[in-house]
């Protein structure tokens, strides 16, 4: 049995599995079917009907829950197809899928965190408000 966004049931697992709330899921969503229309020109639904494949993710829920929570989780590929009814090789591939029109969404939402700077001085004046800034460099 795959896992589904629809198994999710109160808020603590949300967060668990997704790092959102239900809410801000449903808000990312429509952000998600943006980016995926406007990257591929078509639909969800149209880009399945014209592929001679049959896909395991069938709404941009499916999509970002899985995109999510490959996030979230940690797993290897081969776990995560366990997880979701896929092989490991179908895993990567819709990972590498769902984190492409994610990066777009977020980006075209504004919420893209800055990760590259042009300049010493670019990195100034991007952070100049700031009193304080921590970086994680792991």
């Amino acid at each position: 049995m795959a896992i589904s966004y629809k198994d999710v049931r109160n808020d603590r697992q949300w967060k668990a599995s997704t790092g959102l709330s239900e809410q801000q899921f449903k808000s990312l969503v429509k952000l998600f079917e943006k980016a995926y229309e406007q990257l591929f020109g078509v639909s969800m639904l149209e880009r399945q009907n014209n592929s001679t494949n049959e896909s395991t993710f069938k709404t941009y829920e499916d999509l970002l829950f899985f995109s999510l929570y490959s996030l979230k989780s940690g797993l290897t590929y081969d776990l995560l197809g366990l997880t979701f009814g896929l092989d490991g090789a179908n895993a990567y591939q819709n990972q590498a899928l769902g984190l492409r029109v994610l990066r777009a969404a977020l980006e075209q939402g504004g919420h893209m965190p800055k990760r590259a700077y042009q300049s010493v001085e670019d990195f100034k004046e991007h952070w100049s408000e700031e009193n304080e800034i921590l970086l994680d460099v792991t």
